[in-house]
């Protein structure tokens, strides 16, 4: 009986774990997806890199300049002396012209005539009603109105060239498309929504991963409850492997590390108006050890491939093979259980395990990581009255690395228990 409500007990909480497992695999999932959405959607070559992006801000900043355009009365009396000044001078160059040598007797006679019939002392005393006509029409509204429509034809012509190249109608094919999952029409609205998308996920997916790891202590505080229990201990031992594979699973498919560097602002001043572009990402990845070795393996290069195959022998397999081994060992007779190969895989593959290698290779990339972009994207940071350049490292390890740290730590936890229940010879 003891026996029967330990395995019924250990099933429900084996189920729990289980569903806590699926549901952190999955938020997993679809943190990836929403993250590597935004990084599309605002990366740097769609944003600060992008023609339609200055377009829309450098056509706004131009239109508003132009139609809200005014001159102030000391403006509009220094313009029209240099209007005037200019005018003058035109006349004076025709006149000079006018007074050159002609050499053709059609020449000769229209130098006659314009001297006959043209006064050019009359036209430079109409010099100043001239500039005053012609900063009136510069004024006027309807004329500040064509020359914004001009202004703004030229950035039509752009929009309409866009169409022209593949890359950027691919682009904004894949926007929309994203647009319309989402049931927005802007980045604005689409960031708005990720932002809330994901600060949900991040609080739930780090509450399944506490869950499980409650789970495995629940499963550990057993062992010390029935350390005296011997007729428990092969039940409880079977079972807190079927605890340790979950972990194993969960580890490997769930995300461990993402890298994120990005401009956080970038604000200068155009024509007196600030042009900014935020969250500009410059390079983002989310990667779990699975996602490392499908990498490795895809790649054309030998050494890679190697790389990956060795990945996946020894964290991977090694493992599995380990917890498989214990569980054989412990339940088979004596012919079986003290087999070479099972007491192998039981007691001496740890050294050749690189399940604990992989978990202080994250951490140590990570350091690393983290280091060198802070180095790099602080030295891209500007401060000053007409460019402000911001940027932000937001590399973190993810709740995958949680889970595959804690089976390494459990494993070594149960191999330890192995040596002490096992009936049969562990040398």
């Amino acid at each position: 009986m003891p026996k029967l409500l330990l395995i019924l007990g250990l099933s429900i909480l084996l189920s729990v774990e289980g569903y806590f497992g699926y549901q952190l695999h999955k938020l997993s999932a679809q943190q990836k997806e929403a993250k590597e959405e935004y990084s599309n959607i605002n990366n740097i070559t769609a944003g600060l890199f992008s023609v339609k992006q200055w377009r829309d801000k450098v056509s706004g900043i131009v239109n508003h300049q132009i139609r809200d355009f005014k001159l102030t009365a000391k403006q509009k009396k220094e313009l029209q002396k240099e209007v005037e000044q200019i005018i003058l001078a035109l006349i004076d160059k025709a006149e000079a012209l006018l007074n050159k040598p002609k050499k053709t007797i059609g020449g000769k006679i229209k130098k006659f005539a314009i001297k006959t019939f043209v006064n050019t002392d009359k036209i430079r005393a109409k010099a100043p009603g001239f500039a005053k006509t012609i900063l009136a029409e510069v004024d006027d509204p309807d004329r500040k109105n064509q020359l914004g429509k001009m202004a703004m034809s030229k950035f039509n012509a752009l929009e309409r060239a866009e169409y022209l190249d593949s890359t950027v109608a691919a682009t904004k094919a894949a926007t929309e498309k994203i647009y319309k999952k989402y049931g927005v029409s802007s980045n604005e609205e689409l960031n708005k929504k990720l932002f809330s998308s994901l600060s949900r996920i991040s609080v739930e997916t780090y509450r399944y991963s506490f869950a499980m790891l409650g789970c495995i202590v629940v499963v550990l505080s057993l062992w010390w409850i029935f350390r005296k229990r011997t007729d428990l201990h092969a039940t409880l031992f079977i079972m807190s492997l079927m605890f340790a594979f979950i972990l194993l699973a969960i580890g490997l498919t769930a995300s461990m590390i993402e890298v994120d560097a990005r401009i956080k602002a970038l604000d200068f001043v155009l024509l007196g108006e600030h042009v900014v572009f935020e969250n500009q990402v410059l390079f983002f990845q989310s990667k779990s050890i699975l996602d490392v070795v499908k990498v490795l393996i895809s790649q054309p290069t030998s050494d890679s491939v190697f790389v990956g195959v060795l990945i996946l022998i020894f964290s991977i397999l090694f493992p599995v093979m380990k917890l498989s081994a214990t569980g054989v060992h412990l339940l088979s007779k004596k012919k079986i259980a003290e087999n070479r190969i099972i007491k192998y895989f039981a007691f001496y593959s740890g050294k050749w395990s690189m399940a604990d290698v992989i978990v202080i290779a994250i951490l140590m990339v990570y350091i690393g990581l983290n280091g060198l972009l802070d180095s790099q994207l602080k030295s891209l940071n500007i401060q000053s009255d007409d460019l402000n350049v911001m940027t932000t490292n937001n590399t973190a390890l993810q709740p995958g690395f949680i889970i595959f740290i804690s089976f390494v730590l459990y494993g070594l936890i149960l191999s330890t228990i192995l040596k002490f229940i096992s009936p049969h010879d562990c040398d």
